[in-house]
């Protein structure tokens, strides 16, 4: 399976201590060479520079077809861009993005898309984690991550974890 990777996922993830589901979910994951540079923007060190650095089954790569990044850029962050391209140019089996814009630009190219939190409930059902809901939590509490009520709802469901909301 080829996946390729947006930085979102996998600062998310190391913020909330998750990120070798990653490598357990997928084996090896592809990241645009821009990936780096986001995970070391502004002289900082975000979750998951570390991670990325020594994960010896993320392939960091080029992006070819610049042009397609260039239209992208006109709505998406150069991360999201890339990734998109990417994922087309090695005809990915999924992209992982979090950020609604990017995740409807890469469906317009018939791209699978998963974000996030899709990753926790696959890595629950699979037998990886226990409970989704105190990694939901966290998402909101340690890393910042923008998880709407009713969307927080839903991925409880879909874990077979509807409890009162509780954040």
């Amino acid at each position: 399976m080829i996946v390729v990777s947006n930085t979102s996922p996998l600062t998310n993830l190391a913020a909330i201590g998750q990120f070798e589901l990653l490598q357990r979910l997928f084996s090896e994951i592809y990241i645009p060479t821009i990936v780096e540079s986001e995970l070391l923007a502004g002289g900082n060190t975000w979750p998951g520079a570390i991670e990325v650095k020594n994960a010896t089954w993320i392939q960091m790569k080029s992006v070819g077809n610049q042009p397609l990044v260039d239209a992208l850029r006109l709505d998406l962050d150069r991360g999201e861009s890339e990734a998109i391209a990417l994922a087309l140019e090695l005809k990915a089996d999924l992209v992982l993005l979090d950020e609604q814009a990017g995740r409807y630009a890469a469906q317009h190219f018939s791209l699978k898309v998963m974000g996030v939190v899709g990753l926790l409930i696959r890595a629950k059902k699979l037998g990886y984690i226990a409970e989704v809901q105190p990694l939901l939590k966290a998402l909101r509490q340690q890393a910042g991550f923008y998880l709407s009520d009713a969307v927080y709802q839903h991925a409880l469901e879909l874990a077979d974890e509807q409890t009162k909301m509780s954040s």
